[in-house]
């Protein structure tokens, strides 16, 4: 089993945790003390130990361990499922590719499960070995739903900052890579919101819950993370609202180009299409062409279509099509 195990503490009620080995993990005891276990849930040791040794309700166990799971908080008899999601920071990775992470919690011990590496685990685990870390298991989920919402403060600043860069650069008259990076943009705000939402519900239920381990000092650190939740995601749900209004302000201006650009053309034929049209008339290949015999013929036919020019230009003056 030791595959699988990422990291065991046992609190001691002061804000620091013991690391554990597995042997210990499978000798523990609620005497002991608080109990977290953090698995992951790919390895064929993890859920074996989930489903047959840890003693857990069939449906927590297949929670514990399902691939694919939305932001929620249930209540099982004495204990709570949740399954939690947070950005995605690990290298080459996209930030709206959120990493989740399921936990089951009790009076007495904690076990949460992932695939993927998650930052704010190891904050969590770096304030237990320094002795600032939750005193309690209800502490530990409170502060591990904290720091995940902590994390997603620099994704939301650097969403703010592009578009602030995008929409300068379309004042700017830039365009360049600009419909893709809006794209690009307009994309990673839509699936980040798509699970803050739920996430902040899944908040809002645990404080709800009514369990006697949920001391009313963590409701409180609760409603605070949920508010802060709350600003990100209006903040978000403001960049996507300026990422629309500044593609459309970029499509706006490439359209007024392109008339601009065709209102040049039109003029242009306008001008030619008489010069055209004497040019062609006087050049058929017949009999009778005027002044074929006359010298001075394409002097004076020139000058007649530099006239001729000089009249139009007069009239579109005149009609304010110039």
């Amino acid at each position: 089993m030791q595959a699988g195990l990422i990291h065991a503490y046992l609190l001691d009620g002061e804000g620091r945790g013991r690391r554990l080995s597995w042997a210990e993990v499978e000798t523990w005891d609620a005497a002991q003390g608080r109990l977290w276990v953090h698995l992951d849930y790919t390895v064929a040791e993890t859920r074996a130990w989930i489903c047959e040794g840890a003693g857990l309700d069939p449906l927590v166990a297949e929670a514990l361990l399902t691939e694919e799971t939305r932001p929620r908080s249930t209540s099982v008899d004495n204990g709570l499922l949740i399954a939690l999601r947070g950005v995605n920071l690990n290298p080459e990775s996209q930030p709206e590719d959120m990493v989740s992470i399921r936990l089951w919690a009790e009076e007495a011990r904690v076990i949460s499960t992932r695939k993927r590496q998650l930052l704010s685990v190891d904050d969590l685990c770096q304030q237990l070995e320094n002795g600032r870390g939750p005193r309690s298991t209800a502490g530990l989920v409170v502060e591990l739903a904290d720091l995940l919402v902590w994390r997603m403060s620099d994704t939301v600043d650097t969403f703010e900052d592009t578009i602030d860069d995008l929409e300068d650069r379309v004042v700017a008259g830039a365009s360049g890579s600009l419909r893709l990076d809006l794209a690009v943009l307009r994309k990673q705000t839509i699936t980040l919101r798509r699970y803050l939402s739920p996430q902040r519900e899944a908040l809002a239920r645990l404080m709800a819950e009514k369990l006697t381990w949920i001391a009313e000092q963590d409701r409180l650190q609760l409603r605070e993370v949920s508010d802060r939740l709350l600003r990100h995601i209006e903040d978000i749900d403001a960049v996507r609202e300026r990422a629309a209004v500044t593609q459309e302000e970029l499509m706006s201006r490439i359209s007024e180009q392109l008339n601009s650009r065709m209102y040049v053309l039109s003029i242009i034929a306008a001008i030619f299409l008489p010069l055209g049209f004497f040019t062609g008339l006087l050049g058929i290949n017949v009999g009778g062409i005027p002044g074929s015999e006359n010298p001075q013929a394409f002097v004076i036919f020139s000058v007649l279509l530099v006239i001729t020019v000089a009249i139009q230009l007069v009239v579109f003056r005149w009609k304010k099509w110039l």
